[in-house]
């Protein structure tokens, strides 16, 4: 959904008349300040699961393979 110059125009018209000069820079501030909380929590979860999963990642230590002693062959 792409919305282009006259599509935004139209909503901040809108907006302008619906709240008024006085109370649209606040409410721009707020819509500001909870789209940079979004964006904050999204990371912080983003980075927990890549954490999580380098440490799922991470390979455990092998065990060498256990040899049975070789028979030596009957004459």
């Amino acid at each position: 959904m792409n919305l282009g110059m006259p599509e935004i125009l139209v909503i901040l018209v809108v907006a302008l008349l619906i709240f008024g000069p006085k109370k649209l820079p606040e409410l721009g501030r707020s819509l500001g300040q909870s789209i940079r909380e979004f964006r904050r929590g999204a990371q912080e979860i983003r980075e927990e699961l890549e954490r999580s999963v380098e440490v799922k990642e991470e390979p455990k230590p092998q065990q060498a393979p256990e040899t049975k002693p070789q028979e030596e062959p009957k004459a």
